[in-house]
């Protein structure tokens, strides 16, 4: 067997108690059960998992940077307001940087990333078809990542991870959103196709409006909520 491809699918690790919690209060946010401004109730998890509460301000400390809640001293966390200002300026960023590293990678690329690029757009579109969003995440990420390292600037991969990371939960809302995930599945079929040809110009415009869209779809879905908020207390 060819080593190298070994590599490209890397052995699933157990998951660990931290990222049980992390992944539990994930969807909890995510899914509405924990409203923006609503404090997480960390004796009831601890109480659930049957655990001390020292895994969970583990995981307090993921989450937070990972921008689903805020902790502060003798409030404990709440679950971090979503406002519109904050996802325009992510995605704005995050469109810039993509873009570039798509455009810079895009005569660097080989026929085996093109594959790979390929084959992970196929496992999101069976992720699609499932509403399996956590699965969907996790290969998008490799998507991007592809292209970010093929780029050859690793101080443009750094800052796209850490941008990333920090705004991970702009990311899920958006893919959890109705019709985000095959929407998505379609964008990256063009920016594959604009890869495979060579057109540097239009890979990047692709890969801009592949963010600008989760940025329209967040940005609109927080409006009608603010709408139906506005409504209820009328």
């Amino acid at each position: 067997m060819d080593k190298t491809r070994v590599l490209d699918y890397p052995v699933e690790r157990p998951v660990t108690l931290r990222e049980r919690i992390v992944d539990f209060i994930k969807d909890s946010v995510i899914s509405g059960r924990l409203k923006p401004g609503e404090r997480v109730p960390e004796q009831e998890i601890a109480e659930s998992f049957g655990i001390s509460r020292t895994p969970i301000r583990e995981a307090f400390r993921q989450l937070e940077s990972e921008g689903f809640i805020t902790v502060t001293p003798r409030k404990g966390a709440v679950v971090s307001p979503i406002t519109d200002k904050d996802v325009s300026e992510f995605y704005e960023i995050k469109s810039l940087l993509e873009g570039y590293a798509a455009k810079t990678a895009c005569v660097k690329l080989t026929p085996r990333d093109i594959k790979k690029l390929e084959s992970l757009n196929g496992q999101m579109e069976k992720c699609a078809e499932k509403g399996d969003v956590k699965g969907f995440f996790k290969l998008d990420n490799q998507f991007h990542d592809t292209f970010l390292k093929s780029c050859g600037n690793e101080k443009l991969c750094v800052l796209v991870h850490q941008l990333v990371q920090q705004f991970e939960r702009f990311r899920i809302t958006a893919l959890s959103l109705p019709g985000r995930m095959s929407d998505s599945v379609r964008q990256h079929k063009e920016i594959i196709d604009a890869f495979t040809h060579g057109k540097s110009s239009l890979v990047e415009g692709l890969v801009r409006a592949n963010a600008e869209k989760g940025r329209d779809i967040l940005v609109e879905q927080l409006s009608r909520e603010k709408g139906g908020r506005h409504e209820a207390n009328q």
